[in-house]
């Protein structure tokens, strides 16, 4: 009997001792390379728009050939980060990105919150992200990337694509895509597409 109460008390001791260790708060103050660095914009924009321009033709004198608008970046608040070892921009107020096909036609994607890496030319869009193209068809997901090298645009996310032309809702999990949709390439899929029937 007394050593059963012995073991018992040893091994409460033994979890109040375990207990203690575990719940012990690190209050370490960290200097020198220990200190985590802190990380402040170089600039910050309101109300930034970036408008991005390609000649038409090759520059012979200043003025005297045309250019083309193939994109405009628009959004309340832009920070710079691009002094930094892995540059980048963010825009914490959310963006909306205005582009350009050869012929003019517009398309757009809003995002609540987007980076762009300048080293990699990606963009991320997070946050209610709609993807609208010029001829109606309408892409929704939380996040979505934008390779401007090689205008490929793809999310591993859930996504609902809608096309009014062809009268197709597809949701789904993951996709990848080319900027206008000529080459759509969706991973885990479910929807409605409607059939039209010939009289």
């Amino acid at each position: 009997m007394y050593s059963i109460k012995y073991r018992i008390a040893g091994i409460a001791m033994v979890l109040a001792v375990a207990m203690f260790f575990l719940g012990c708060e690190d209050t370490y103050k960290r200097v020198g390379e220990d200190k985590p660095a802190l990380v402040y914009p170089q600039g910050v924009a309101e109300d930034f728009v970036l408008t991005y321009t390609e000649t038409l033709d090759e520059l012979q004198t200043e003025g005297s050939s045309g250019s083309r608008i193939i994109a405009v970046l628009t959004s309340a608040r832009s920070e710079d980060y691009e002094n930094l070892q892995f540059p980048y921009r963010t825009f914490p107020k959310g963006l909306l990105v205005e582009y350009f096909d050869e012929q003019g036609q517009k398309s757009t994607i809003r995002a609540d919150y987007a980076i762009i890496y300048a080293r990699t030319n990606v963009i991320d869009l997070q946050g209610n992200v709609v993807l609208e193209t010029h001829d109606g068809k309408r892409l929704e997901t939380p996040q979505l990337y934008w390779d401007r090298t090689t205008d490929w645009i793809f999310t591993q996310d859930r996504f609902t694509f809608s096309n009014p032309e062809e009268g197709q809702v597809i949701n789904g999990q993951g996709m990848d895509f080319n900027r206008d949709f000529t080459y759509f390439n969706a991973h885990k899929t479910g929807g409605e597409i409607l059939v039209k029937e010939e009289s």
